[in-house]
């Protein structure tokens, strides 16, 4: 392993020849009230447009970014994003016309800081405008017009990137398809906010800074800027990747030559990282970037979020990493809740990963976020899925089994036409791929096995990746028609607080079970004297199941009389006979299904 392995190992200073730019025809009007009288674009393009046009996505990048997000060929230099983008990669070049620009604002060749004035003949510096990342998406606005295309197909990008694609989404509703938001939020935390302080103080505290007017000096504000961007490192990495990283040779630094301290393995690293950032970035770039990312906030509060999301028109795929504390994955499941609320077409995935919130610039983690956004973009484009043979709605009458499931026959029967489902639980969406071959489309689920949100990623089925027990009473009361409880009920660890919420976020309730009162678990136990276990959803051994419970059809029935629930339908059934069972079912029945409300 690369000792100092990081997302700034292949960026250099240098320019890929394929990099092109375009001059705005006009001044630029800004959001904080300034203009600027020129502005100069860098872009580079991937892949070919279509005839309709149809095809392109547009990448946003990081706060030191640039629009060389992939190589070119063999020859070209290497890109910020080459894990993802390319010929046959996730975001497959062979399909799609990919554009990424660099940010305005930005030192590698849009205008910033570091640009000529026309009026002065001098470098901006200082004087140059504060800017926001609606400015930012304004310039990519004006790009996308010139290249004479009237939609994209998606915006994606990661941190500062999930701005600007927010920005767009709220800016240009009629502008995109879907929105690709990864390891971002509504704003910056205010722990976030704090280490971007910090780092503009180290820059503007450098002695060479000189108020920002360094560029005809011989020395420039490399210490501080270093410092910066160490800082920055700090921040992307999680405690599990330093531990990771740095542990094992914790105090015995790699030798580097450095004016920075480097006692310690994490200190070598620091400063090798600081010293080659400055090689290719400015100073004062970096201050005016770092100041449009925290300016951006869409609300600190639910309403305020739901109110500025409202407008928007696209599918959305939001993605955030577990390990991420600089944009911790309760910023994104806000974003998510908030769309939901305004009945917004969404899903969400929180991958599991111990690098932080440079997660979605390593490759360790891109087999998972990678199959998203390829299953999202292929889906959104009406193109074939080439990860995943599209799933197959099964026969009714099979037995039960890991995925051949009796009881969604009879759950199917049970929702009416145009129901609004919300199904918790949903495990691959098999049960909600049914509900769609019936032509209802309005469904979301809710999972927390991550491989499982991806499969219903995958089908174009909208899944929240969520815990039941802990997300279920941000939903609206009576947003769904009716919610589902699909032989998730056993493995639930409060079931009173997640059946009240059932019944307040939905019109009407449908919950199935296994009835462990059947009559050979009650026979293996008492002639066996071990704990039942039998085939489907018995078939775990006491120490592997993820059964907290074992209710009886007659556990529940009390259960909804003492909790004032009232039960509309039940329905019982023998999963071997794939018949109802009327007689004694807390005896003959192996499972149970209940219309509630």
């Amino acid at each position: 392993m690369k000792v100092f392995t990081s997302s700034d190992e292949d960026r250099t200073y240098h320019y890929s020849q394929y990099l092109k730019k375009f001059k705005l025809p006009f001044k630029l009007n800004l959001e904080r009230g300034d203009v600027l009288d020129e502005v100069i674009v860098a872009y580079e393009t991937y892949g070919k447009l279509n005839p309709q046009k149809s095809n392109c996505i547009l990448i946003c990048h990081a706060i030191t970014g640039d629009s060389h997000v992939a190589q070119h060929n063999s020859e070209d230099i290497p890109g910020w994003w080459d894990i993802m983008v390319g010929p046959d990669k996730y975001i497959d070049t062979n399909k799609y016309f990919v554009i990424c620009s660099n940010i305005l604002g930005s030192c590698r060749g849009t205008t910033g800081p570091n640009s000529i004035n026309k009026k002065t003949g001098k470098f901006y510096g200082p004087d140059f405008p504060l800017i926001t990342v609606g400015d930012m998406v304004n310039v990519q606005k004006n790009l996308i017009d010139h290249l004479k295309i009237d939609k994209l197909l998606g915006v994606i990008g990661g941190s500062l990137g999930g701005f600007q694609c927010i920005e767009w989404a709220t800016k240009y509703p009629d502008k995109i398809l879907g929105c690709v938001p990864i390891a971002s939020s509504p704003r910056l935390t205010t722990q976030g906010l704090a280490f971007d302080v910090v780092a503009r103080n180290a820059i503007t505290s450098d002695p060479n800074f000189n108020y920002g007017n360094y560029y005809s000096q011989e020395k420039k504000p490399d210490i501080g800027l270093a410092l910066a961007r160490m800082l920055g490192h700090i921040t992307y990495l999680s405690p599990e990747s330093m531990n990771e990283k740095f542990e094992i040779d914790r105090n015995n630094p790699r030798e580097i030559s450095t004016s920075f301290e480097k006692k310690f393995s994490i200190g070598s690293y620091l400063a090798y990282q600081g010293e080659r950032f400055v090689e290719r970035f400015d100073a004062n770039s970096y201050i005016t970037i770092s100041t449009a990312l925290d300016l951006f906030d869409l609300g600190s509060d639910k309403k305020t979020l739901s109110k500025n999301l409202l407008k928007t028109k696209c599918d959305w795929m939001i993605i955030s990493f577990s390990s991420d504390w600089l944009y911790p994955s309760f910023q994104s499941l806000n974003i998510v809740e908030s769309l939901i609320d305004n009945s917004k077409k969404v899903s969400y995935c929180n991958v599991e990963s111990k690098a932080g919130h440079d997660a979605f610039l390593l490759e360790q983690d891109v087999a998972e976020y990678g199959q998203i956004t390829q299953s999202f973009f292929d889906l959104l484009s009406n193109q074939k899925n080439t990860i995943i043979k599209q799933s197959k709605i099964l026969d009714d009458k099979v037995k039960i089994g890991l995925d051949n499931r009796i009881d969604f026959q009879y759950i199917s029967e049970l929702i009416p036409d145009n129901a609004k489902i919300l199904d918790l639980g949903c495990e691959e969406g098999n049960l909600i791929d049914r509900l769609i071959s019936r032509g209802i489309s309005s469904s979301l689920g809710v999972e927390i096995d991550q491989a499982n949100v991806i499969e219903c990623i995958k089908k174009g089925i909208k899944v929240i990746h969520s815990d039941l027990d802990s997300r279920l009473e941000k939903f609206e009361d009576k947003k769904f028609d009716v919610a589902i409880l699909s032989q998730t009920l056993q493995s639930i660890k409060n079931v009173e607080r997640i059946l009240k919420e059932m019944t307040r976020v939905s019109k009407f309730g449908i919950v199935s079970f296994p009835n462990f009162a059947h009559s050979p678990m009650r026979e293996m136990f008492y002639n066996e004297g071990r704990a039942p276990k039998s085939s489907g959803w018995y078939g775990y051994n006491w120490y592997d199941t993820p059964n907290v419970r074992f209710p009886s059809i007659l556990d529940f029935i009390e259960f909804c009389k003492e909790k004032n629930i009232k039960i509309i339908k039940s329905l019982f059934l023998n999963s071997e006979t794939s018949k109802k069972i009327e007689k004694n079912p807390n005896l003959n029945a192996d499972s149970a299904i209940f219309l509630i409300s």
